[in-house]
């Protein structure tokens, strides 16, 4: 269902085109091109029920899909190569295009829109879709911080 933006009260969705969101702020967000990032989301809505959580898509160039889940969420996590986790790491600066939820937003769409403020993908379910679709044996290691 989508709730009008004024219903929904989400300050970091613009109300006519598209921006940039600094991440880390509202939400961290997972980056999954192409096909396997469409097949994700997908598995990601039959996992959930039908609602995943906010994910966008976009339509040209690497035809990224971005899966927004809770701030502070991604960092730390052994993301499956394919996968690229977007946080405020120290030293790291990144943003996610977002658009508005009607109107012209070419070449971004919401795959599937927010519902409810706070309501983002459930990070370990997609870890874990992530591994399952990706494959194991594409997990980037990083070292452990001890």
């Amino acid at each position: 269902m989508n709730a009008p933006k004024s219903e929904l009260n989400l300050e970091w969705i613009p109300y006519s085109g598209f921006q940039l969101r600094k991440v880390g702020v509202q939400f961290d967000a997972v980056r999954v091109d192409g096909e396997e990032g469409r097949r994700l989301a997908l598995l990601m809505e039959a996992i959930a029920g039908g609602e995943p959580g906010p994910v966008v898509a976009e339509a040209n160039g690497r035809r990224a899909v971005y899966f927004l889940v809770p701030d502070g969420s991604t960092e730390g996590r052994p993301w499956p190569a394919g996968a690229t986790p977007l946080n405020a790491a120290a030293g790291r600066i990144s943003y996610v295009p977002i658009p508005a939820l009607s109107g012209r937003t070419w070449p971004l769409a919401w795959h599937f829109p927010p519902t409810t403020p706070g309501r983002f993908v459930h990070t370990l379910l997609l870890l874990h879709a992530a591994t399952a679709l990706l494959g194991w044996s594409r997990v980037i290691s990083r070292p452990s911080c001890t």
